[in-house]
């Protein structure tokens, strides 16, 4: 997913001018006059003043208030925001039509907008898991980046790629991707009536209750069928305490064994 076209420009054309700013502060390009002649530079001449903003982002308030280029207040407060920048290495997990998941410290998962070409056409998805060096910045309540995306050669095993699966699969679940680094411009949360299966699960309680199996294969798997059972509604009634989660799950796994030494013995004979 990319920004509107409009914003697209619009980053572009405020990063530029911030960046010659900088520039002009400290006297890389001296012959560079203008911030239209700053943003025609290539990219390598460019990453001098790109490199000292983020190390003295000090700059940023700086440039707010001197406010060079006489900018409405709008387009100052998109610039003064990007003091909350997020800096790091962090891994490009996958490409998704909400965003790119980025994995940075801790742990923590974002959801990464392109800004004028899409993500997934600067680094494919057959390219990831990607370890990059990134900017991450606010942008009118999306995270986006500032432009550069710096990749390392770095061999990620499965054993990495399965960390990262299971952190952003914990990260979904529990509603902890971090979608913006503007919190006032996050869009409310919508609390969905959640479906509840508990009154099936209690019939199909009640009936297996009732039923007895013609062999011991068949009791201990009625047996464990019964316990996840149990574990399936004391989760739709949230009566869930991590010892109580604990104590269910070594009986499922005890249940689990039982059965698997049957069906060994049977494969014996």
């Amino acid at each position: 997913m990319t920004l509107l076209p409009e914003d697209g420009k619009l980053f572009f054309e405020l990063m530029w001018k911030l960046q010659y700013y900088v520039n002009q502060k400290n006297g890389f390009h001296k012959k560079i006059t203008s911030p239209d002649e700053y943003a025609n530079l290539p990219t390598e001449k460019k990453l001098k003043a790109r490199d000292t903003l983020w190390k003295h982002p000090e700059l940023i308030e700086a440039y707010v208030q001197e406010n060079p280029d006489k900018l409405p207040s709008e387009e100052l407060g998109i610039i003064q925001k990007w003091s909350g920048f997020i800096k790091g290495s962090f891994f490009l997990l996958r490409h998704l039509k909400k965003g790119s998941i980025f994995i940075g410290n801790d742990n923590q998962v974002y959801s990464v907008h392109g800004i004028q070409d899409a993500l997934d056409e600067v680094i494919p998805s057959y390219a990831l898991p990607l370890m990059v060096e990134a900017i991450l910045l606010p942008f009118k309540g999306r995270i986006i980046y500032d432009g550069l995306l710096q990749s390392y050669s770095v061999s990620i095993g499965g054993g990495i790629r399965s960390n990262l699966d299971h952190a952003y699969t914990v990260a979904k679940h529990k509603d902890r991707v971090i979608t913006t680094l503007e919190p006032e411009l996050a869009a409310p949360k919508i609390i969905k009536p959640k479906k509840t299966a508990l009154p099936q699960l209690k019939e199909l309680t009640a009936a297996m209750e009732k039923i007895k199996g013609d062999s011991p294969l068949q009791n201990s798997a009625l047996n464990l069928a019964r316990l996840c059972l149990g574990l399936s509604i004391a989760d739709a009634e949230g009566k869930f305490t991590p010892d109580e989660i604990e104590s269910q799950a070594r009986k499922i796994v005890k249940a689990s064994n039982r059965l698997l030494n049957l069906l060994n013995i049977m494969e014996e004979d």
